[in-house]
């Protein structure tokens, strides 16, 4: 056993809690209610979580199996599961697309940072602010940015520099409890508002009518996209988990929780936005634009604010804590090389890796890469090509490469659950998991 199996999460629900905050990120939080409360409301809603179940589900246990199958991170894993074979490159692309997805994401991050700073002592909302040219000036100055992303990456090495139980298990025990406090002193503070009822109705209340097939594709690929499985970071967090656990009940948890937020983030949000009137708006113009206008006009509106983007700052960090761990384990998986070290080096590449992402708000805004800034091309290449493809690998290898005994042993280990269950997760990951995939991938690319 190497140097680093040494670690391991101390607890099941120490373990349960890293991996909902690994999946729970921005996009359940501002994305997710938008696009439901367009799509039909509750019908949207219902489709999401019939595909999680069906589909985001089988494939958070597959990556939880593998995992802990191997007792490696993700390159390891492979490479022990399939020696001498290219499935290696499963995990390498994993490492590899949780590095572009973290050199974006931390720039987003470093937003969130930023207006929170600013709003703590009362400098977001004031009389006859306008909300969207703060938003561009603080994106389009580069000496913000710049601080934004290196302070949020800052925490980021902090944390994980200090381990799996000392940084990241300790850091998530804390932030995802306050995450869940916030939330639920927001909904009470948004439902006791005047018209609060309109908001409910609308984000709630199913419509079918109002589904369309691009509702549903998107639901499809949120069923996953939501789960933060694809790139193999949940293979990497189940490497450092114990055989007294059950692989199936945690994974359960992981997905009742990042439902339960979306619903939270979709109570939050909506009854406070009709109250005042207001039009809900998509991606980060929700957060920077539309809620500081709702929050301006609510007695004691700097604190909720304050509190709903310390409460976005939370899951922003339990996201990205996740995808520098995978690259951190690649790099020190054969116990010679410093934890510590290994996670400013690769802090310093992320933040070095970010700054174009960054500048194309401002100084790059006119460089394009496809008719996309270089912000936009890396999204577009990690969330509509990587990712699909590594969700399709990881299906493809735990049906057909890895072996079934193993796969059998782990996902019935210590849960008392019947046969006919791991019966049922292998049809769905043979047939239904792989199909939805490829749709949403078709979907993605011919449609973006």
């Amino acid at each position: 056993m190497d140097g680093r199996k040494k670690e391991q999460w101390s607890s099941r629900i120490g373990f349960v809690l890293s991996s909902a905050g690994a999946a729970i990120g921005l996009g359940a939080i501002w994305k997710f209610p938008y696009v439901t409360g367009m799509s039909g409301g509750g019908a949207f809603l219902l489709i999401f979580i019939a595909f999680t179940i069906l589909i985001g589900l089988p494939m958070l246990i597959s990556e939880f199996i593998i995992g802990r199958g191997a007792e490696k991170e993700a390159i390891s894993a492979y490479k022990k599961l399939a020696p001498d074979t290219l499935w290696i490159w499963v995990g390498r692309l994993g490492v590899i697309g949780c590095f572009l997805l973290l050199s974006f994401y931390s720039v987003v991050g470093g937003w969130v940072l930023i207006y929170t700073g600013l709003s703590i002592p009362g400098m977001i909302i004031k009389d006859g602010a306008s909300y969207s040219e703060l938003f561009e000036a603080i994106i389009s100055n580069h000496m913000t940015t710049f601080l934004g992303l290196a302070l949020f990456l800052l925490i980021n090495v902090i944390v994980v520099s200090f381990g799996i139980q000392n940084g990241i298990e300790r850091a998530n025990k804390y932030l995802m409890p306050l995450l869940f406090i916030f939330f639920i002193v927001l909904v009470v503070r948004s439902l006791t508002l005047e018209r609060a009822m309109e908001g409910v109705r609308f984000f709630l209340t199913p419509s079918f009518e109002n589904i369309t097939s691009e509702a549903i594709l998107y639901a499809l690929g949120q069923s996953f996209f939501a789960l933060a499985v694809g790139f193999s970071c949940m293979v990497t967090y189940s490497s450092y988990l114990s055989k007294d656990v059950s692989i199936p009940s945690s994974a359960g948890w992981v997905v009742i929780m990042n439902i339960f937020v979306s619903v939270l983030a979709g109570l939050a949000i909506f009854p406070a936005v009709f109250s005042f009137g207001l039009e809900p708006a998509e991606g980060p113009g929700l957060l920077f634009i539309v809620l500081p206008t709702v929050f301006s006009k609510m007695p004691f509106g700097e604190l909720f604010f304050s509190m709903f983007l310390l409460l976005f700052l939370f899951a922003t960090l339990t996201s990205s804590f996740s995808l520098l761990e995978i690259i951190v384990s690649a790099f020190t998986a054969n116990g010679n090389r410093s934890r510590q070290a290994v996670s400013w080096v690769s802090g310093l590449i992320v933040f070095i890796a970010g700054i174009p992402a960054a500048l194309s708000f401002s100084s790059l805004a006119d460089f394009q890469i496809f008719g996309k800034t270089v912000f936009d091309a890396t999204d577009y290449l990690v969330s509509n090509l990587l990712l699909p493809i590594g969700n399709l690998l990881i299906a493809l290898f735990i049906i057909h490469k890895m072996d079934e005994t193993l796969v059998k042993q782990e996902f019935l280990l210590t849960g008392n659950f019947s046969p006919s269950l791991y019966t049922t997760w292998r049809w769905l990951m043979k047939w239904l998991v792989p199909i939805g995939i490829v749709i949403v991938f078709i979907n993605l690319v011919t449609n973006s």
